[in-house]
């Protein structure tokens, strides 16, 4: 089963790059082998055109272990993401919520993971953004039947403040619960705004929480995530 550190990458961190033979190619020059594509690079809407991207990473040996971020509302087009996943492979979905339909959402998607043997995990996006406090969080997973977990941002886990954001007492409170992983690293000013840094160079303490996730037996999927730069990503991420 994956552990902490058999991590991928973010496809966002390519977005300035259209095309996904060059990310893929851009994956291998980081040393990794594993990609959860974003809708920057795939129309998770069209899983028959979805078929070549798959292929494309594969011939760079790249493997989809993820998809999204994507914003579930309960509509019946959604299954198709199933579909895009199924056919990658993958068996976890990123997602949000929306207040204005989770109830309707959560148990159509819930039914879905089911379905496909997917598993959904609510990426936290800070304080301005739905389902980005634990409250919040535990409330949604809970509707979820056990099929939706937490997909932990490490870094937008921070913003809401080192109270109720600390990513190691996450681990904590939703081991068993974690279904996938966003190493993202910011620092912040003094007005709070934040800035993206390296992985394990800002404010997270990453070998604390690579350590909380090896106690709590987290099997789910990680990739590395690095926004600042993204028409120069790779000497960065690398």
């Amino acid at each position: 089963m994956p552990g902490p550190m058999d991590f991928g990458v973010q496809s966002y961190c390519f977005r300035d790059f259209k095309e996904n033979a060059d990310v893929a190619k851009k994956v291998r020059q980081i040393g990794l082998d594993k990609i959860e594509v974003c809708a920057v690079h795939a129309d998770f809407s069209d899983p028959n055109a979805f078929k070549q991207v798959v292929q494309t990473y594969a011939n760079e040996g790249v493997s989809i272990i993820s998809i999204g971020v994507q914003t579930f509302t309960g509509d019946d087009s959604e299954e198709a993401w199933f579909e895009c996943a199924r056919i990658a492979g993958a068996k976890h979905i990123s997602a949000h919520f929306k207040i204005d339909s989770y109830q309707k959402a959560i148990p159509k998607t819930a039914a879905l993971c089911r379905k496909y043997g997917i598993r959904v995990g609510i990426h936290c996006h800070g304080g301005y953004m739905f389902g980005g406090s634990p409250d919040v969080i535990s409330h949604l997973i809970g509707l979820g039947e056990g099929q939706i977990g937490v997909c932990i941002d490490t870094a937008w886990c921070m913003q809401i403040g080192p109270v109720h954001g600390n990513p190691v007492k996450w681990v904590e409170m939703f081991a068993g619960k974690i279904f996938g992983i966003h190493y993202k690293d910011f620092i912040f000013d003094r007005n709070a705004m934040w800035k993206d840094v390296v992985v394990g160079t800002g404010n997270l303490d990453l070998p604390s929480f690579v350590n909380a996730l090896k106690e709590s037996d987290f099997d789910g999927m990680s990739v590395i995530e690095y926004e600042a730069d993204p028409s120069n990503p790779v000497p960065r991420t690398g």
